[in-house]
């Protein structure tokens, strides 16, 4: 696999706007940015579905995790560059390379801010209450056209919607489930096949009611099981909900 992403910043804040793995044919087969740009100008061709991730972890190729990366030298801000890899694109690709070798999956982010660690900080009231204005003409902390999805006017490419957000939300940042809940009803709509993987408290129609998509990653004895539910998630084709 490789990972191409494309940064934006705003002040002193990263932002990770587009991400893209590609699924290799091969062990030695490689692309370059150029070929990925190429390949998006025909995305229904070559794009096969979405993934819907909570924030980006992620740095370029050269460089390490960082909050600013213009700190580090980083120059190759709005264009896409290759990524480093993390545990994130592992389980991913392990899912993936059964049906769509040669193709690009489409990575998204509830939040696009690129910062590790996320939860639980004072980052997510400041979201909280940047929600709470995205509509109005108030300023906002994180920026509102990089860090936030416009739902209303998203545009899919591809066949499958993975939704894999997470399950857990603070019950006092009712402005973020609202958000995660509209994202979930806006993409059910959507002519995709939207898949997921769920546990016993739920079932599929109160998971995307709920906007409850349990996340690829977990902790301890989850960690095995959450990475094997992908791989059923993407067994077959097209794609379906796992009950873990």
């Amino acid at each position: 696999m490789q990972v191409f992403g494309k940064f934006s910043t705003n002040f002193d804040m990263d932002y990770l706007v587009e991400e893209y793995m590609y699924i290799n044919e091969s062990e030695e087969e490689k692309i370059t940015v150029d070929d990925l740009e190429n390949m998006l100008k025909k995305k229904r061709k070559h794009v096969a579905g979405t993934v819907f991730l909570y924030n980006p972890e992620v740095s370029p190729v050269g460089y390490k995790m960082s909050h600013f990366l213009q700190n580090d030298g980083f120059d190759k801000y709005d264009e896409f560059v290759l990524l480093n890899e993390d545990p994130k694109d592992y389980i991913l690709n392990a899912g993936f390379k059964e049906h769509y070798k040669g193709k690009l999956v489409e990575i998204k982010y509830l939040f696009n801010y690129n910062r590790e660690n996320i939860e639980p900080t004072p980052i997510l009231e400041e979201f909280d209450s940047d929600l709470d204005k995205i509509s109005s003409s108030q300023f906002t902390r994180y920026d509102r056209k990089l860090n936030y999805i416009d739902i209303p006017n998203m545009r899919l490419s591809g066949k499958f919607v993975f939704l894999a957000i997470g399950n857990k939300y603070d019950r006092h940042h009712k402005a973020i489930i609202r958000y995660a809940r509209a994202l979930s009803e806006h993409v059910n709509k959507l002519d995709k096949n939207v898949v997921f993987m769920y546990d016993n408290n739920y079932d599929p129609d109160e998971c995307i009611q709920r906007a409850y998509y349990l996340s690829p990653y977990a902790g301890g004895k989850a960690r095995e099981v959450r990475a094997n539910g992908v791989k059923a998630v993407f067994k077959t084709l097209p794609p379906q909900r796992v009950k873990l």
